[in-house]
């Protein structure tokens, strides 16, 4: 079904990066639930009608909410496919980062609905719904369209990359999940006798509960900004040092404003002796090349550095061994001497992982104090770099 409606609905469907193209997507998938989610409302309201079922008619009122949730995700993708403006010059793909908050919130409100409603059932017993057989064949079949919708925003959130629809299939698996219960608890009563409908409420909130928090972590890491994933740093490492001009990169920033819409600037290193233009021309020449095979933006500092001069590539690499004896993970770049008549400044950027446990002062300190230990006077001017 899912390739069905992907080839009737979306022309150029492989190219997953183009703004047009995710909107469509997005249309598809949001049109889709809104009339599964309009259908199975109405069956379970007239099912809880004939059969005089709260529970079902609650269940039928919670699909026309989950309607409501697909409209926002609709309207998501429709501003998230506008192009870049004077006021967001980025574009509005990040939009989709505040949907998936909403759609966590209304899960994690569902999740705390259940829990009280099943705690009060466990604490007050109530009338168990009765057993019909229309119950069993509207219930049964409205978790498996609840689990293909969820299957069906799974695949397609993870071909587009969205948040927002991971978001609606964990919401999805949640409904799921809750309507079985409903239909659990009918079957094993009208078995046993016996109404687990408050326990096994209590189970699959805790479920969607979780489910809740995971959407909610992920969204907030997406908002606040997290580090790139170590593919594509390393994609980028293997690009810029395929270049010919490049001796070394550093100083990387990946900003990420929406899926299909990274920038990222880094400093290479090049021949300082070697014509600019020359130079200019090889890194204007990378830049592209990585927007091409990557679809990064990038920006490209050139740091010219000596390559030529024996003193400075020996206290170069003296320095960048002592500062990897500290076995802290550090490292050197833009190493740079000037020579003065009394002494000697060792120039250099020092980068240091966050995971490092002593401050940035005490390090610079101790690498101070080591190379002053050189034969001649050496004075270390350090910059400090995070990872």
């Amino acid at each position: 079904m899912t390739a069905l409606l992907t080839r009737l609905f979306i022309r150029d469907r492989d190219n997953t990066d183009s703004p047009a193209v995710r909107a469509a997507y997005g249309t598809m998938v949001s049109i889709t639930a809104i009339c599964l989610n309009l259908l199975l409302f109405a069956a379970k309201y007239i099912a809880g009608l004939l059969t005089g079922s709260i529970a079902i008619t609650a269940d039928a009122v919670n699909n026309l909410s989950d309607a409501g949730t697909s409209l926002i995700s609709l309207i998501t993708f429709r501003v998230a496919g506008k192009p870049a403006d004077r006021d967001h010059p980025f574009g509005h793909a990040r939009i989709e980062y505040v949907a998936s908050m909403i759609v966590a919130f209304l899960v994690l409100h569902i999740g705390l609905d259940l829990l009280t409603d099943s705690w009060t059932r466990i604490r007050t017993p109530g009338e168990t719904i009765a057993f019909h057989p229309a119950i069993v064949i509207v219930l049964a079949a409205a978790i498996l369209a609840k689990l293909w919708l969820a299957l069906f925003n799974r695949k397609i959130g993870r071909k587009i990359d969205s948040a927002v629809m991971r978001a609606a299939a964990v919401d999805s698996l949640s409904d799921m999940l809750s309507t079985s219960a409903v239909l659990a608890s009918t079957i094993i009563f009208r078995a046993t006798g016996f109404d687990p409908d408050g326990y096994i409420g209590l189970i699959v909130a805790a479920l969607i509960l979780w489910s809740g928090v995971k959407i909610l972590i992920e969204t907030k890491n997406h908002i606040l900004g997290t580090a790139p994933d170590a593919e594509i740093v390393a994609a980028i490492r293997d690009a810029v040092m395929a270049c010919p001009a490049s001796l070394g990169m550093h100083d990387l920033v990946v900003h990420n404003y929406g899926p299909g819409r990274t920038l990222a600037s880094l400093h290479v290193e090049v021949d300082g002796k070697i014509d600019v233009f020359t130079t200019h021309d090889a890194i204007d020449t990378l830049e592209k090349q990585l927007s091409r095979d990557l679809g990064i933006a990038c920006t490209i500092h050139m740091d010219p550095i000596v390559t030529d001069d024996e003193t400075v590539n020996r206290l170069r690499e003296r320095t960048a061994r002592t500062v990897a004896a500290l076995g802290l993970g550090l490292t050197i770049h833009d190493f740079r001497c000037v020579v003065g008549q009394t002494h000697t400044n060792l120039i250099f950027d020092l980068v240091v992982p966050f995971e490092c446990p002593l401050p940035p002062e005490q390090l610079c300190d101790t690498i101070r104090a080591l190379l002053r230990e050189w034969e001649g006077d050496y004075s270390a001017v350090i910059t400090v770099d995070r990872g």
